[in-house]
């Protein structure tokens, strides 16, 4: 099996390269109109963003700064497939010009956007970052009238293009089932507020490319496209930063494309790319210790399980994880200046393929995770995997 993986360094306002209805998942993070770390962006390429800034007109920037988004969008549309979906992740801005503090709701204007363009609007996704900040309010804080609430949450907002994606053929449907989750995790996945998750760090050295980065979490990307498209497919982020979303796919085993307008970028994209193979196994095994995990706690439970998976053999909650597999990366070679050739295991990972009946049929009377059944998934080289 093996996917590919592209990057072009160009305006996701023209995707001339990318054939229309060619796309079966968009994953993105534009920048975030009305917040300060990416005025210059917009400023450098629109002048009546600068000018609207300089003067104080917040409403006027922030429309000017979405009409630049709004190509994009457009382009989205055209090259996404019939049943194919796009996720945005956006948050709202507050800002204060000319002493006037000002929420502008960048999650609704591209609502509106994508709209228009004939997308379906689907229910979202509230993400609630974390935060470090022992301040949680603005204004006159513990006075009343005049504070206001912290903005510490984010929009993960899913469209559909048309009518709902049909699995037709005998290959198609073995491929979806191949491409399943855990039932653990579709209730988290599938829930409209991820609380789980926080903010990305910013591994960049330089710091005015990191600045101008701001990259979304892995797990953000990394969910999505288990969520919404199928082994194979090819996923599209029209503002790439850090590359986060094509590491998502490579891990996933899907194709990507992206798109990234910041020329400055492009080394930080190949060094990050370079540790792909060992971070998304890393993930992989540690997604299969968490089921196992999940496993225990349930017979300790005293609950039963009534399907065990066709490759591992370990327990699972329904019949449509029969034939689940997640495949391990057996390597990455970039054979041209900015495009990636991944393959990968057709084979079920050895650690978790096991008589998992004798391992676990004593674990109802046990009150711990049995030290053998640790022992028997770590990863007997590295040790970098951390269990349950």
């Amino acid at each position: 099996m093996e996917t590919t993986h592209r990057i072009l360094y160009a305006d996701a306002g023209n995707m001339a390269a990318v054939a229309s209805q060619s796309v079966d998942l968009i994953v993105t993070s534009p920048p975030y109109p009305m917040i300060r770390m990416w005025d210059a962006l917009f400023s450098r390429q629109s002048p009546a963003v600068k000018a609207a800034l300089r003067e104080g007109q917040g409403g006027e920037a922030f429309e000017h700064m979405h009409r630049m988004l709004d190509p994009v969008w457009a382009e989205c549309f055209r090259v996404l497939k019939a049943g194919g979906f796009a996720c945005i992740n956006i948050g709202d801005a507050v800002r204060t010009l000319k002493g006037n503090f000002v929420l502008y709701a960048n999650h609704v204007r591209i609502y509106q956007q994508l709209l228009s363009l004939g997308f379906t609007a689907l229910p979202d996704i509230l993400w609630r970052k974390q935060t470090n900040a022992p301040n949680k309010f603005m204004g006159s804080g513990m006075l009343p009238a005049g504070a206001y609430v912290t903005l510490e949450h984010e929009y993960i907002l899913v469209f559909r293009k048309g009518p709902r994606r049909e699995f037709n053929s005998a290959v198609e449907k073995r491929n979806r089932r191949g491409s399943a989750i855990f039932w653990e995790e579709r209730n988290v996945f599938y829930s409209d507020v991820w609380m789980d998750i926080k903010g990305a760090g910013q591994r960049l050295n330089k710091r005015e490319i990191r600045e101008r980065s701001a990259a979304f979490p892995f797990e953000i990307a990394y969910r999505l496209v288990n969520m919404y498209c199928v082994k194979g497919d090819t996923v599209l982020d029209p503002f790439a930063g850090t590359g986060t979303t094509l590491l998502a796919a490579m891990a996933a085993a899907r194709n990507s494309l992206g798109y990234e307008i910041d020329a400055a970028l492009q080394e930080p994209i190949r060094e990050g790319l370079k540790d792909a193979v060992a971070f998304s196994n890393r993930y992989i095994h540690n997604r299969l210790s968490r089921h196992i995990a999940f496993v225990i706690r349930r017979l300790q439970e005293k609950k039963a399980f009534k399907y065990a998976n066709k490759w591992y053999g370990f327990p699972i909650m329904t019949a449509q994880e029969q034939e689940l597999m997640l495949n391990e990366l057996a390597g990455v070679e970039r054979f041209d200046r900015d495009t990636y050739r991944v393959t990968y295991s057709d084979a079920p990972q050895e650690a978790f393929c096991k008589n998992w009946q004798l391992e676990l049929e004593s674990i109802g009377e046990q009150e711990s995770i049995p030290e053998k059944i640790i022992n028997s998934v770590k990863e007997s080289a590295s040790g970098q995997m951390k269990l349950f």
